[in-house]
């Protein structure tokens, strides 16, 4: 298993190519604003060939590039339908203070070939059988990726759902506080302690790590009635 990545330079959020090892093809995890470059660099450096983008969400800090990304290479984006009309009209998710510093001025195009996605699909690209569950909250149409790590232990790429110690706004178009609380409680608490968690911006992390820091996390299981004896 290979996982790497980079943090764009517009709003730091990270950037990921994932492949069975070097030399392969590699599904490449939300290319967002001004990385074609460094993309181009890290998939030269380990020999890589795309074969799929895949979108945690529509915001345009994750989906800038997926129209470039994809274009070169013939090769779909797979995303949530509740976030789909964000790839033709990236202002729908903006607030109004981003619409205002962008001024209108956005000319983007969706990729030719956009793949939906629902709760429970389960992708199986270059090799690697990829689970997807819907996590709304952040966006109506978020969704967490989950795929086997190298030691045995899951990994999730938990997009702008799940931060180091925090977890995504709730307050842009699409977003909702309730939709987040079920979202972490019903698919990020129920994960193991050991899944390493990739999250949109920031470090990495473990659900061990952030079940037993993370504020919204704890609140969550302190909730959790008591089984008795």
């Amino acid at each position: 298993m290979l996982v790497d990545g980079f943090a764009a330079e517009a709003f730091g959020t990270n950037c990921y190519v994932v492949a069975t090892a070097p030399g392969e093809q590699c599904v490449v995890v939300d290319p967002g604003i001004g990385v074609v470059d460094r993309l181009e660099e890290l998939l030269a450096k380990h020999r890589l060939q795309p074969a799929a983008v895949l979108l945690t969400h529509g915001h345009l800090d994750h989906v800038f590039s997926v129209t470039p990304v994809c274009g070169a290479r013939g090769i779909p984006a797979y995303v949530h339908p509740a976030d789909r009309e964000m790839l033709a009209d990236p202002a729908k998710g903006l607030s109004m203070d981003y619409r205002a510093l962008f001024g209108g001025r956005l000319e983007y195009a969706e990729p030719d070939d956009v793949v939906p996605m629902m709760d429970g699909t389960v992708l199986s690209l270059i090799g690697l059988e990829i689970a997807v569950d819907h996590a709304p909250g952040h966006t109506g149409g978020s969704v967490l990726f989950r795929l086997p790590g190298a030691q045995d232990e899951e990994i999730c790429f938990s997009g702008d759902v799940l931060f180091a110690g925090s977890i995504g706004r709730t307050d842009l178009p699409g977003g909702s506080m309730d939709s987040m609380l079920t979202s972490l409680r019903e698919k990020v608490l129920p994960l193991a302690d050991d899944t390493v968690v990739l999250p949109g911006h920031g470090p990495a992390t473990t659900i061990g790590r952030e079940r037993a820091t993370n504020p919204y996390l704890r609140e969550l299981g302190s909730e959790a009635p008591s089984r008795g004896l």
